[in-house]
């Protein structure tokens, strides 16, 4: 800067003082636009570094959310499994012609072998909400929909607890010395064939569970907790997943 102090020096030597506030102005204005210069530039590369670093989250985020729809779409395949068998079992009592003893089997198995828990990865999420840097998501939509992505899972879980309760309990009845699980399992195939057990000379029947009303009652309250897993909840949570995996593809680079 001795350039301008040389000339800042001559005019006060010559006496043109106005000259010189006309320069001292303008060397002022000067400064300033190299501030306002290193600021914008500053200011672009922090967006730039941030916008990466949205980037790199977005696309971890994708990865976790895909994953949990695929967990998840796999689930509602089990839970209807469960809901399909236990609504044929209920279809068996009272009707005119009544199941074999390995047809009654196979829809036990299918309706009560299975239990559900829906297990998101949220683990980058988590992180994200943990260490404040949700922030660093640009779209305030998708970050509302991350942040209430959380207790909408939760509240799931809730969901899964009853119909596992539900579940459990048509089950104790099953497991009482009236009848055997052993036998809806052997007669399916799982004795054999998943668990590796010999069978059995003689089979207890379990026929009777289709005159029993303690067991219709259990067997009925199962099928409310699992068609209400299903439709009040995996099947908007699903939307919930293709809504969240949308807005994050829209905020991804191409």
């Amino acid at each position: 800067m001795r350039f301008f102090r040389i000339i800042r020096q001559t005019l006060l030597n010559d006496n043109k003082i106005r000259r010189y506030l006309v320069y001292a102005v303008g060397e002022i204005i000067l400064v300033v636009i190299g501030i306002l210069i290193a600021l914008a530039i500053n200011n672009v590369n922090q967006k730039h570094k941030i916008h990466k670093k949205e980037q790199v989250y977005l696309q971890g985020l994708r990865k976790e959310f895909q994953t949990s729809r695929i967990k998840l779409v796999e689930l509602i395949k089990v839970n209807r499994s469960n809901l399909n068998g236990a609504k044929q079992i209920i279809t068996f009592i009272g009707a005119d012609s009544i199941p074999s003893e390995k047809e009654l089997s196979t829809f036990l198995f299918s309706t009560l072998a299975f239990d559900i828990a829906f297990n998101p990865n949220n683990s980058l999420l988590n992180e994200m909400i943990n260490s404040g840097s949700l922030k660093d998501i640009s779209s305030d939509l998708l970050r509302i929909h991350l942040t209430t992505w959380i207790s909408t899972v939760e509240d799931i879980s809730k969901q899964e607890y009853d119909q596992e309760l539900q579940r459990e309990r048509v089950m104790s009845v099953l497991s009482g010395d009236k009848y055997s699980i052993r036998t809806a399992y052997e007669l399916n195939g799982a004795i054999n064939n998943q668990l590796g057990l010999p069978r059995m000379k003689k089979h207890t029947s379990n026929m009777g569970l289709l005159s029993s009303n303690e067991f219709e009652n259990k067997l009925f309250l199962f099928i409310s907790s699992a068609y209400a897993t299903n439709v009040n909840h995996y099947q908007p949570l699903l939307e919930e997943l293709d809504t969240i995996i949308e807005l994050i593809d829209s905020e991804l680079d191409n």
